[in-house]
């Protein structure tokens, strides 16, 4: 039952999204469902996502707006053109696996006007039963938290860093390294990244959860042009600006600066030829 799994839920929306999720019962028979919320906004003041068995085999998932969303509402109608590029991003990778619809609108070029916006995604399972654990994290990864984490990008949740965990080299100087990690560290960019590229490696093929199992949630994310080496600023987009790379492969083209080596270079230096 999808009641009995309300903290796998709010733990898988939270790391995708960069935000503290609250998750609460929904009425509805003996096939009860649940609402999810950001537990700063409360239920009535923000985007609330209903989760609901919907049929023998799918999920249906309906977004909208409490009744005292006004302030929400109007921060994002203000939010910036980047913004609303990833969060439409994020909207049409949920169409690749399910039925999305869009209140009124276009699934290219929604916008979130005022509280009469709202988004339905039935997730269908073909050959699991979902109410099982697998098909609740498979709903939650392939539509909750990438629908949760538009509104995310949109109301403008910030993700805090710790400036300590630099686990990896970046461009020198302490403001280039703070824009390009929070760029390339934002769960909704890795989210879309990894949902448009994959979970391989780009330059060395590598796929860390057929080799490590259960260990292998280790690819990492790379931006391929240094944000502080732009001459001039230009849209983000995670879908051409970041790719997946192993560890080892990260590591490497970090090598140089303050221009880490291309991911063709560093295939070029390896010998590798994908074809």
């Amino acid at each position: 039952m999808l009641i009995s799994r309300r903290e796998l839920i709010a733990r898988e929306l939270a790391e995708g999204t960069g935000a503290t999720i609250a998750v609460g019962f929904l009425d509805g028979g003996l096939r009860r469902g649940l609402r999810i919320w950001f537990d700063d906004l409360d239920d009535k003041h923000g985007p609330v996502a209903e989760l609901r068995p919907y049929g023998l085999k799918s999920h249906q998932v309906q977004l909208a707006f409490g009744p005292f969303s006004a302030r929400v509402l109007a921060t994002i109608r203000a939010a910036e053109a980047e913004d609303i590029q990833l969060a439409r991003s994020l909207v049409r990778s949920v169409a690749r696996i399910a039925e999305v619809a869009v209140t009124g609108q276009h699934l290219t070029d929604w916008t979130v006007a005022d509280a009469r916006f709202g988004i339905s995604a039935t997730f269908r399972h073909h050959t699991i039963n979902p109410d099982t654990d697998e098909a609740v994290i498979m709903t939650c990864r392939e539509v909750l938290v990438p629908l949760m984490a538009a509104m995310a990008e949109l109301i403008g949740y910030d993700v805090v860093e710790d400036a300590t965990e630099a686990d990896h080299p970046a461009v020198e100087g302490a403001l280039s390294r703070a824009t390009v990690n929070r760029r390339e560290r934002n769960p909704r960019n890795r989210l879309l990244c990894l949902r448009i590229h994959g979970l391989k490696c780009r330059i060395c093929g590598t796929d860390p959860k057929v080799v490590y199992g259960s260990a292998g949630g280790i690819i990492e994310v790379h931006h391929l042009e240094p944000v502080a080496m732009l001459h001039e600023p230009r849209p983000y987009d995670p879908e051409v600006d970041l790719v997946p790379l192993c560890p080892n492969c990260h590591r490497a083209v970090h090598t140089r600066r303050p221009w880490p080596y291309s991911p063709e270079e560093l295939m070029l230096m390896m010998g590798i030829h994908h074809g």
